[in-house]
């Protein structure tokens, strides 16, 4: 999207004067990025500028106000009223206590000793407060519901940064321990700020102007000095993508800018700014798009899907309501096709997923299904539509909530309105037979379709300068009935270190803790140049296996090779029962002499050592497993104490670590089988 290099040039001279120590603003127009994005709507648009075809500010959102009381009274609107209630009830416990108030000195212990969580725990609870009694007073138009919207807004308006801490840059670019106001940074944190003010504009907007006179024109003014300038007067932001990187980061905080830019820029001499801004922020989320590759896969895994690929999703959904249905890329571009059915793909069963990087193996099960329920419907995938209609349902005995305000109050009124969200039928998990993604290397297959009994391989290849990247060329994870068994851990709470140069001192993101070998007492590095090779994955009714050269991982010149083979081999009447097989290979150049190499499994469950293997009972009561390896290996295992509440929610206190020492032969092999099919135990 080509953009008027007059509209930046009277928007950054408009804002150019930040006050002293203030970086210089250079007017950057962009440069016409023409990606997947740009092509469909070019066609789209016929030659016509997006501007051409947009609704008025007052009608750009699609959720109806606290007026239209077909949609919000509490009898007879069609809103959802059990999550309304349940929302009320929560709203009820806390209205006249104090608000959450994050403090100068809960930010400085990012500095001080690498703490981010709790000036974020205060601040995202604010945040939900503010959306429970947004849905209260539009439910009830009670005074003292939007009394207490009235304060939330202001608290908002007089925080001095709407950026997380962890992500500002006051410190390294003005000596600052505390924001800078009149320099802000737009991130995450400000994007979704902005975006629950303009959701919450479009629903109260009437009654905040009869009871609160003069806020809308507050909060239109801190969005324009927090969010609309710096989007305008500063191009070099990282998650841009003008480098042609772009992450998550990107549709998230487009999608809350559109969101804003399309209701709060609602005066006569703002329609330039909102043309331009719009423009600008479609020609970001190309970028992110350009980067997303046909098979829609997330390198970052299902749990950052939601606030990446789901992000564009519905922020493309807004452009299609916004211009009355004149834009419409979902159903266009292969990419987004294909990554609407990314969640359902990486299911392991029950609430496991396939945890690649970041991720939670057993992620929060209340996620916007809503949103991806929405997708699916517009591009007709009936197997993702399936997907959410089933976590929607997932307890018929009690009639659920259809969302929370966990996920934003965007989100939420999203889903309280969207009556085909509120009555889908229930449905089972597809669960596919095998999934393979060739762009990210990862392959995940299961016993049968359709259900998540038995044995399920993932297993991946890439390389290790994925975002939110861990060593893990190479690893894989098995599950035993859907539980995960040989796993991936995971993270632990973010901190200071999680993002910066101290990353691979946490335990969690080092090779050494996944399910690959340790080399000659070497272990993997990080860096996109370390990745495997000769990538090769086969499908067949009887065996799905990836084999890869994972040699390129380690820094060892003196290592030829490293084959390994990673199968699913499906129970038959050649093959006998189901089992999974790691077989590793290898050599190494001229006559250089290698020390003893480890083969890592890391487990969850309670591991008992036998003679000739280890029999493992796995969480949640799944069917025990029993691994076996080649003979000629020596065997010791590490406790890992687990202390921290993000990996305590999914695996427990502990975790073990299987060392399998190789002691002679280029050549090693782990088999993994349901217990029961073994004889060493009875089901």
């Amino acid at each position: 999207m080509i953009v008027s290099d007059r509209f930046i040039g009277e928007a950054s001279h408009a804002c150019s004067q930040n006050g002293k120590g203030s970086r210089p603003v250079t007017p950057v127009a962009t440069s016409g990025f023409h990606g997947p994005l740009a092509a469909v709507f070019s066609s789209q648009l016929e030659g016509a500028r997006l501007s051409e075809f947009l609704r008025s500010p007052a009608t750009a959102l699609p959720v109806a106000s606290a007026t239209d009381r077909s949609v919000w009274d509490p009898q007879l609107g069609s809103a959802h009223s059990p999550t309304i209630e349940s929302i009320i009830r929560t709203a009820r416990s806390e209205r006249g206590t104090p608000w959450p108030q994050p403090l100068a000195h809960h930010a400085a212990r990012l500095h001080r000793d690498g703490n981010r969580d709790e000036w974020e725990a205060l601040t995202f609870e604010r945040q939900r407060r503010l959306s429970r009694a947004a849905v209260a007073a539009a439910s009830t138009l009670d005074i003292a519901w939007i009394d207490e919207v009235a304060d939330g807004i202001v608290l908002l308006c007089e925080q001095s940064t709407w950026c997380w801490p962890a992500h500002d840059d006051s410190l390294s670019h003005h000596g600052s321990m505390v924001p800078v106001a009149s320099d802000p940074f737009l991130d995450l944190g400000a994007g979704e700020i902005v975006g629950q003010l303009a959701w919450l504009d479009q629903l109260l907007g009437e009654q905040l102007d009869q009871h609160y006179p003069g806020l809308r024109a507050r909060l239109r003014h801190e969005a324009s000095a927090r969010i609309f300038m710096p989007f305008l007067n500063r191009r070099d932001w990282h998650w841009l993508g003008l480098d042609g990187d772009a992450h998550n980061w990107n549709p998230w905080i487009h999608g809350n800018v559109i969101a804003a830019a399309l209701r709060l820029l609602d005066r006569e001499d703002d329609a330039n700014t909102r043309n331009l801004i719009l423009e600008l922020a479609v020609d970001g989320i190309d970028r992110y798009l350009a980067c997303l590759p046909e098979d829609g896969a997330i390198d970052e895994g299902y749990t950052y899907w939601w606030n990446g690929a789901c992000r564009t999703l519905e922020a493309l959904e807004l452009l299609t309501h916004a211009t009355n249905g004149r834009l419409e890329a979902i159903a266009a571009i292969p990419a987004l096709r294909n990554t609407v059915a990314f969640p359902h793909r990486m299911h392991l069963g029950g609430d496991w997923y396939l945890n690649l990087a970041d991720g939670q193996a057993k992620p929060p099960a209340q996620q916007p299904w809503h949103a991806l329920h929405r997708a699916a419907r517009r591009i007709g995938d009936t197997d993702a539509c399936a997907h959410a209609a089933h976590h929607r349902t997932a307890d018929a005995a009690v009639e659920s909530v259809v969302a929370t305000e966990y996920d934003g109050l965007g989100r939420l009124l999203r889903a309280l309105t969207d009556t085909k969200w509120i009555n889908a039928a229930p449905a089972a998990a597809p669960l596919p037979r095998d999934v393979w993604f060739p762009s990210t290397e990862v392959l995940l297959a299961r016993e049968c379709t359709g259900g998540s009994d038995g044995l399920t391989l993932a297993a991946k290849g890439g390389h290790n300068g994925e975002n939110h990247n861990h060593n893990d060329v190479g690893s894989f994870v098995v599950a035993s009935d859907g539980v995960p068994v040989v796993v991936d851990v995971g993270r632990p709470t973010y901190t200071a270190a999680t993002f910066g140069p101290e990353r691979y001192s946490i335990w969690t993101m080092q090779s050494s803790w996944h399910n690959v070998p340790e080399i000659s007492g070497a272990s993997q590095r990080d860096g996109s140049a370390f990745r495997a090779t000769e990538a090769s994955s086969t499908i067949t009714d009887d065996v799905s296996s990836l084999s890869l050269n994972i040699a390129g991982a380690y820094p060892l010149q003196a290592l030829a090779q490293w084959t390994r083979d990673m199968r699913l081999e499906r129970a038959t009447s050649t093959l006998g029962a189901a089992r999974v097989v790691i077989d590793d290979t290898w050599n190494w150049n001229g006559d250089a002499v290698a020390e003893p190499t480890v083969i890592h499994l890391i487990i969850a469950g309670a591991i008992e050592l036998r003679d000739d293997g280890a029999l493992v009972q796995p969480l949640d009561s799944a069917r025990p497993v029993w691994i076996g390896w080649s003979s000629a290996a020596r065997v010791a295992t590490t406790t890992r104490q687990l202390d921290d509440p993000w990996l305590n929610e999914v695996w427990g206190t502990r975790l073990t670590r299987l060392e399998l020492t190789s002691t002679s032969i280029p050549q090693f092999s782990v088999t993994i089988e349901q217990a029961h099919q073994t004889g060493r135990i009875h089901s």
